[in-house]
């Protein structure tokens, strides 16, 4: 502005003006719209993305976990599920995959019996602990299956099975998760792992297969890039599917997680089209 205080006169766009804005304008039209959660990819998503026990994201993760687990997005259908897969762990039910040879359903059926006592599992008990840490069905059969899904109809049941599953799988996966400043993908990936391979001191456990991580690759609450931490977790987590012949197929990380990954997802936002198992699933 003069300083006489009349107001300084607009400056007519020269064609080189108006040849430069227009070349910006159109740099920013063709610039690609990035998920949050990409922009971050080469840092950390934890900050921009929900939390794994988020309602919302906690429901996605239960349709996963199903999907590879019982081949359907319905996961509540799975509170009455019973077989024994072959895998060396007895039989495996409900929701998350208990098993009476891992000590998982004999916690399970042991925090029934205490809500409800004398249910329809509550006499299984003492058979529950003969077998733990075998693929027995000794004293299970053959009635077991059977009662296992009456008790699935109890809504009793049913919560005792949610509670087992937060405490034992999904709470340690996500606090891990938050701990390592991992976004939601990355929080999922550790849950699914303690899903499949538990948290014990075996070396294909959880704990092991992010110490294998470890070797080559830094989370980002150590300062690593979250997709290069993720790669290198889902290596390990591959190796350790492989050295037990009921889990080598990997299509679980390889057409599910890693899908997610390379697409840039870490806050593993809708709509999700993945594979497993041969089998195709979508949400949103």
């Amino acid at each position: 502005m003069p300083s006489d205080g009349t107001p300084e006169p607009v400056r007519p766009l020269t064609p080189t003006r108006r040849t430069l804005l227009a070349l910006v304008g159109a740099s920013l039209a063709a610039a690609p719209l990035l998920r949050p959660a990409t922009a971050s990819a080469s840092g950390t998503a934890a900050a921009a993305c929900a939390p794994l026990d988020d309602p919302a994201k906690k429901e996605i993760a239960m349709k996963l976990v199903s999907s590879a687990e019982n081949s359907s997005l319905d996961w509540k259908a799975q509170y009455r599920y019973i077989e024994d897969i072959g895998d060396g762990r007895g039989y495996t039910a409900g929701i998350i995959g208990f098993c009476s040879g891992t000590g998982d359903m004999l916690d399970l059926v042991q925090l029934y019996a205490d809500r409800k006592p004398g249910n329809v599992l509550a006499k299984y008990l003492p058979a529950l602990r003969r077998v733990n840490g075998s693929d027995s069905h000794s004293g299970l059969d053959p009635d077991f299956p059977r009662d296992w899904r009456t008790a699935a109809q109890d809504t009793v049941f049913q919560q005792a099975q949610n509670d087992e599953r937060d405490r034992v799988y999904f709470n340690p996966a996500v606090q891990q998760g938050k701990t390592d400043r991992v976004g939601t993908l990355g929080q999922f990936a550790y849950y699914d792992a303690i899903v499949m391979h538990g948290d014990g001191g075996d070396p294909t456990s959880f704990r092991n297969i992010r110490a294998r991580a470890l070797r080559s690759a830094k989370p980002p609450a150590q300062g690593g890039a979250e997709a290069t931490w993720l790669n290198a977790f889902l290596d390990a987590r591959v190796w350790a599917m492989r050295q037990e012949e009921a889990h080598s197929d990997t299509s679980r990380v390889d057409t599910a997680q890693r899908v997610f990954l390379r697409d840039g997802n870490l806050c593993l936002d809708t709509p999700l089209a993945w594979k497993v198992y041969g089998d195709s699933f979508r949400i949103g």
